[in-house]
């Protein structure tokens, strides 16, 4: 079964695989094949071999899991690089609270982890790495106590929490409205929430939107929202974004018309109903062509919009923890005289995207980019740099005490009002 599975992915990743002509040569597949012959696999190691090719796509699009949730393991908390430090952020692990500092995995510095895995690890900048995975292979830690006692713990595997979107508007001190979003995969919820609070957006006169969490979802789910942060009568949002080529595969049409009606089958919304037949016809239309810029012509209306009132000044919160849909987003509103960005920069998912996903025999999980931004090959992608924001706030232990980000925004938009 293994070998199966570990060969289809390396048909995908090398025929399927959006970005498979740009990254041609940067994998490995007969070292894990070799590994596949010396080893004796279970799921857990099969997981882990299949991910540790995939590192050589550098493709944040692209991943493998268990399918079943309750398989799907992290250290038991969360960390974000300082310095020499590994900061715990998040945590459900009995012993390790918030504000933890780890110094040391397996006897290396954290220095000296990082420069050995940095390919691993996605970034050279600290505050962008990701831990995950190697605090899943490490077997011990030194951990240093926010009061500064002093340990060594034992790494073992947890199941990872459930995950539980949040989509929620709150007023906060000095007349500030805050929207925050986590995702944007449910349009119904999210579309439901704005316009339940039409009244308190076209009302205010500062808004905060954070999105410095945000994990994806369509491009759709936010275009309720736009019309309240943008200037003019009339908006078209064609004119923001680069074009996309699909690669019309005949697996990534299946793939992706699978996926399509997956959502139709849990979406009311009519305008994006519509959008989504539009989508699965020009699939249809060009299977088995190539990249192609699929006509999307009959749905460029549903991309611009008349603005409605709204708040003069609004802040957007954004972070590394951004992404795919949420790059989007705020690439999107940078184009408004409204919006000041304000943060880290966002993950840059989307010189790939459109996901195609398969399952194997009911247990795993693997998801790869059908499409590639017309950037790509004009040497502009947002790899590795994400989306930057206007006033950039370096992350420092400080914000596990107190929410920097969202202070300074206050602080802006108060300013700004001020200044008028």
């Amino acid at each position: 079964m293994y070998r199966e599975i570990f060969e289809s992915i390396v048909d995908m990743t090398h025929h399927d695989y959006a970005g498979h002509e740009m990254k041609r040569g940067s994998s490995t597949p007969d070292y894990y094949r070799e590994k596949l012959n010396e080893c004796t696999m279970d799921d857990q190691s099969f997981e882990a071999l299949v991910q540790g090719y995939l590192t050589d796509f550098q493709e944040l699009h692209m991943g493998f899991r268990f399918l079943d949730s309750n398989r799907q393991m992290d250290a038991g908390f969360t960390v974000r690089r300082y310095e020499n430090r590994l900061y715990v952020t998040t945590s459900h692990r009995e012993g390790v609270e918030k504000g933890d500092a780890i110094v040391s995995l397996d006897g290396s510095s954290i220095e000296e982890v990082a420069e050995i895995h940095e390919r691993r690890l996605q970034s050279s900048h600290p505050e962008r790495e990701n831990w995950a995975a190697l605090l899943l292979e490490a077997g011990e830690a030194d951990l240093v106590t926010a009061e500064g006692k002093r340990s060594n713990i034992v790494l073992e595997p947890q199941v990872k929490p459930t995950y539980s979107p949040t989509y929620m508007v709150e007023s906060l001190e000095d007349e500030v409205l805050l929207l925050t979003l986590t995702d944007f995969w449910d349009h119904d919820a999210i579309a439901e929430l704005i316009q339940a609070h039409h009244d308190e957006l076209s009302r205010c006169e500062k808004l905060i939107i954070d999105v410095r969490t945000n994990k994806g979802g369509s491009d759709l789910a936010y275009f309720e929202l736009l019309p309240y942060i943008f200037h003019g009568s009339h908006v078209d949002m064609s004119q923001f974004g680069d074009c996309a080529l699909t690669l019309c595969t005949e697996r990534n049409v299946d793939l992706r018309v699978q996926l399509m009606e997956q959502v139709l089958a849990s979406t009311e919304d009519a305008e994006t109903r519509r959008h989504i037949h539009v989508m699965i016809r020009e699939l249809e239309k060009n299977r088995g062509k190539g990249f192609v810029e699929l006509d999307l012509s009959e749905i460029e209306e549903g991309v611009s919009f008349d603005t409605k009132e709204g708040p003069e000044n609004v802040v957007v919160l954004s972070d590394v923890y951004c992404g795919s849909s949420g790059d989007s987003f705020v690439e999107t509103v940078k184009h408004s005289e409204k919006v000041t960005v304000i943060g880290r920069p966002t993950l840059g998912m989307n010189d790939y995207a459109n996901v195609a996903v398969i399952t194997f025999h009911d247990t795993f999980q693997f998801w790869y980019p059908t499409s590639k931004s017309s950037a790509v090959d004009e040497g502009r992608g947002m790899s590795g740099v994400g989306i930057a924001p206007d006033v950039y706030i370096p992350w420092t232990p400080e914000h596990l005490q107190r929410d920097v980000d969202l202070d300074r925004a206050v602080l802006w938009l108060n300013e700004k009002v001020e200044t008028k």
